[in-house]
């Protein structure tokens, strides 16, 4: 039975070329990148060289991307480490109820230190209106967080419309953006948006996992969460993961080079699969109605009356593997935020599934998938219990 991946949201599939940088760092570059002789030059040019990849692709200088573990560090780093270097301006904070948990739950830890949250909300297609972040601005505001890219429904935020609001109020308050569903997918430019901080990761890319990158401008300063060795200029101690951050750098220069050609791709099999899954009964797609503001590889789809973990399973029966939006029992986890956040229910949020492409998926792929869902679903109905 042939495996079709459509979670790749939630991981990517090392390509080639990132395997083998992997490889070399593990057996043949495997020196210290700190030491002085010629195996820790060696190493450190896997660092320089990925560091210049990922600074050209957001056209920032190479001296403003800082190594890390992925991107739930990058995210705690940058909130945290924003916010308590900044404590003396103020102690208000503001972030979206759509934001991964990695971001939610940073700021939880700050309201408890004594800073005071907004949390703005959004409407029914994810997005942040720029009114609404104008209204909670105030001289006081330390740090705004909000996702480029929502990893649920594929929302693109108007980052550049939003960064200039933020910088118009208070030059001075720190913009940081998760984009870790965006880099590699679409363009980004940090330093025109007037984002002073951005979040990324190797293992969405087709890179190892235990890798990521926050950029940090050069006019921003942050506080690190992490004391020892000095490395990353002092802000991020640590002997530095040299096999992750070379597979990083080889799946990001692919990313990077094809952004055009990958985007342009995954767009079209996304349109594919969101046109065959709105003519099967009872399905309906979350997220943006214009294409334009919708991440090309994100479809997000309710289906009536069918238990989102009984079909995850069914599909994966078929070879098939996807994710769902929230567990189906109340002592499983609870509604995904985000489903909430853009007003469904309960009983939408236990029938809704995540499909994510990757350059590698295939217009044949999609169609099986839709043969499947489409001789799955009346079966499953049938024995859903009312």
């Amino acid at each position: 039975m042939k495996e079709i991946y459509l979670d790749n949201a939630a991981t990517t599939a090392v390509s080639p070329s990132a395997r083998e940088a992997v490889l070399s760092a593990l057996s043949e570059n495997y020196g210290n990148p700190s030491s002085l002789h010629r195996k820790g030059s060696e190493a450190e040019r896997f660092l320089r060289d990925t560091r210049e990849t990922i600074a050209g692709g957001l056209r920032v200088k190479e001296k403003e991307i800082y190594f890390t573990s992925g991107g739930t560090e990058s995210n705690n780093w940058a909130i945290l480490g924003g916010a308590r270097a900044k404590i003396r301006q103020g102690k208000h904070v503001i972030t979206s109820a759509i934001e991964h948990p990695s971001v939610s739950e940073s700021f939880r830890r700050l309201e408890q230190e004594g800073f005071e949250l907004t949390v703005l909300p959004v409407d029914r297609e994810g997005f942040i209106r720029p009114e609404t972040l104008a209204q909670a601005l105030r001289p006081d505001t330390v740090l705004v967080s909000l996702m480029a890219v929502n990893n649920e429904i594929g929302t693109v935020e108007p980052l550049d419309q939003l960064g200039a609001l933020i910088k118009e109020k208070n030059p001075k308050t720190l913009f940081h953006a998760d984009a870790v569903q965006a880099f590699g997918k679409i363009p980004l430019m940090p330093k025109s948006w007037g984002v002073d901080l951005l979040t990324g990761s190797s293992h969405k890319i087709h890179g190892p996992k235990g890798c990521g990158f926050l950029y940090i401008s050069e006019n921003a300063r942050i506080l690190p969460l992490i004391a020892g060795g000095g490395q990353e200029k002092g802000l991020r101690s640590g002997t530095e993961n040299v096999p992750g951050i070379a597979g990083f750098g080889a799946a990001a220069k692919e990313a990077l080079a094809d952004l055009s050609e990958n985007a342009a791709w995954m767009r079209r099999l996304r349109q594919q699969l969101k046109d065959g899954l709105l003519r099967l009964e009872g399905v309906s797609v979350n997220g943006p109605s214009d294409e334009a503001f919708a991440a090309p590889h994100l479809v997000s789809a309710t289906f009536r009356g069918v238990c989102s973990e009984v079909l995850l399973h069914a599909l994966e029966e078929k070879g098939i593997y996807v994710s769902a939006g929230s567990a189906c029992s109340s002592h499983k986890r609870e509604m995904s935020p985000v489903l909430k956040a853009i007003g469904l229910d309960k009983a939408q949020a236990e029938s809704t599934l995540r499909f994510s492409l990757s350059r590698f998926n295939t217009e044949e792929e999609i169609e099986s998938v839709l043969e499947t869902l489409d001789a799955l679903l009346p079966v499953l109905r049938r024995f859903t219990r009312r």
